[in-house]
C-alpha cells in the first residue's frame, strides 16, 4: 500500500441504473441534483481532502466533475443492480492508489439523503479517532411490530402486554443510509463497512431523509421549498447589512463584448429601485467582486454603494469591512451565485442565492429568490426586507 496521510477522501458510488426511480442520483431536490448535493456537502467539509464519484454513466461523470469531484470509471460487471456498494468502493480505492497515496479514512456517501450536511460529515468523521468504521444513525421513536409464522403482530422493541410511555422505551437508532466511514486498511482487509468498534453519529430527523420511492422524492422537494423560502419577520429585521456578488448578481452573468473589446453587462432598473429602497431603509450595503472590472465600479458609482474589488479572499474583504462599520457577522445577510461565494455564504447569519445560481452556492443559501441574477432578484430581496 502506498503511503498513507492523517485525511480523508469521499467516495460517492452513483451508477448510472435506477429501478425504482430512473436516473435516481440526477433527480433534483430544489433544482438541485442528488448527486450535486452530496458532492457540495463534501467538498464543504474540512475532513475531506478529495472528492470522487464511481460510476458506469457518462451523464453523471459530466455531472460530477463540474460540481468539482474527480470520477473513477466503474466497469460494467460491478454495475449491475446485484453489484454491491463495497465492490465499488474497492474497486475506486484500487484506481484513486494508482494515482495518489491514499488517505487514512474512507468516507462512503450516498446521494440518497439530499438533507445532509457537511458538519454531519466532519461529525462521523471526528468518531473515527476512537473507533473503526462508524454510521449515520438518527433516533427511532417507533414501536416495532413484526408478524409470526402464523400472521399474529408480535412487539419487537416492546412487550405488547405493557404499553410503556415512548421515552421509557429502550434507546434504538435506525441506519440512515447516508453516510459511513472506515478506516482504509481495515476496510480493505474485512471487505465489508462495518468492523472493529463501530461508531453511531445521530443526525437529527430533518436531515435523516433518505430517497427511495417517488413520493421521497416529492416531499423532499415540498420540504426544500418550505425550509428555502422567505426568512422569518425576526430574521430579516436582525440584518443591518447586505453584500452583493456582482456577475450573477446584479447581473445575469452574460457578458457582451464590443468590436473595440469593451465588455458590457445586462442590469435590472428594478433592481436598482430595490437597492434604492435598501439604502433608504438605513441598511449598510456592499459590492464584493473578485474580479476588476470597470462596469463592477460604475454601477456601484450609479447606485451610489460601496464596492470591493480584485479581492482574492472575500470571506477576508467581508469581514474587514464588517468590523471597519462596526457590524457582526450575525447581522449581516450575503447574496451570491457561485462556488467562491460559499465561504462567506457559510459566515453570515444570512445566506441568499438567485433562483439559477449554481447548484453548490444554491445548497449554501438559506433563502432560494425566485428571481434570477439580474432579473428582479435583488428587487425580490429588498421588497422582502423593506416590506418586513
Amino acid at each position: 500500500m502506498s503511503f498513507v496521510n492523517e485525511s480523508a477522501i469521499a467516495i460517492i458510488p452513483a451508477r448510472g441504473g435506477s429501478k425504482g426511480i430512473l436516473n435516481k442520483n440526477l433527480q433534483t431536490v430544489g433544482g438541485v441534483s442528488l448527486l450535486a448535493r452530496t458532492i457540495s456537502s463534501c467538498l464543504q467539509s474540512k475532513s475531506i481532502s478529495a472528492v470522487y464519484v464511481s460510476t458506469d454513466s457518462d451523464e453523471i461523470a459530466a455531472v460530477a466533475l463540474a460540481c468539482g469531484a474527480q470520477v473513477v470509471r466503474r466497469p460494467a460487471e460491478i454495475s449491475g443492480d446485484s453489484a454491491s456498494s463495497e465492490t465499488a468502493l474497492l474497486h475506486a480505492l484500487v484506481e484513486i492508489e494508482k494515482q495518489n497515496s491514499l488517505a487514512k479514512n474512507l468516507l462512503f456517501a450516498q446521494c440518497t439523503s439530499p438533507f445532509i450536511s457537511y458538519t454531519d460529515i466532519d461529525g462521523i468523521l471526528e468518531l473515527l479517532k476512537d473507533h473503526d468504521s462508524a454510521l449515520t444513525v438518527t433516533h427511532n421513536h417507533a414501536f416495532i411490530w413484526r408478524r409470526d409464522h402464523t400472521g399474529n403482530a408480535i412487539g419487537i422493541n416492546h412487550d405488547s402486554s405493557i404499553r410503556l410511555p415512548r421515552q421509557q422505551l429502550e434507546p434504538e437508532y435506525k441506519e440512515t443510509g447516508a453516510l459511513y466511514a472506515m478506516n482504509i486498511e481495515q476496510f480493505r482487509n474485512n471487505g465489508h463497512r462495518f468492523f472493529g468498534r463501530i461508531g453511531m453519529y445521530e443526525v437529527p430527523t430533518d436531515r435523516s431523509m433518505e430517497i427511495d420511492e417517488p413520493a421521497d422524492l416529492r416531499l423532499a422537494n415540498t420540504l426544500e421549498t418550505q425550509e428555502k423560502s422567505l426568512p422569518s419577520t425576526e430574521l430579516l429585521q436582525a440584518i443591518k447589512a447586505i453584500v452583493f456578488d456582482f456577475d450573477g448578481v446584479m447581473t445575469d452573468d452574460q457578458v457582451y463584448i464590443t468590436e473595440s473589446g469593451e465588455e458590457m453587462v445586462m442590469a435590472s432598473r428594478s433592481d436598482g429601485m430595490g437597492i434604492s429602497a435598501l439604502k433608504n431603509a438605513g441598511l449598510k450595503l456592499l459590492i464584493l467582486s473578485k474580479e476588476r472590472n470597470p462596469v463592477v465600479a460604475k454601477r456601484a458609482e450609479k447606485l451610489q454603494i460601496e464596492v470591493i474589488q480584485a479581492c482574492d479572499n472575500k470571506l477576508d474583504a467581508l469581514t474587514e469591512w464588517l468590523s471597519k462599520n462596526q457590524l457582526p457577522l450575525s447581522q449581516c445577510a450575503y447574496v451570491g451565485n457561485d462556488i467562491n461565494d460559499i465561504q462567506c455564504m457559510q459566515a453570515v447569519r444570512l445566506a441568499i442565492a438567485p433562483i439559477d445560481a449554481h447548484p453548490l452556492a444554491a445548497q449554501a443559501a438559506h433563502w432560494r429568490l425566485t428571481r434570477a441574477g439580474g432579473k428582479g432578484a435583488i428587487r425580490e430581496l429588498s421588497d422582502a426586507i423593506t416590506n418586513r
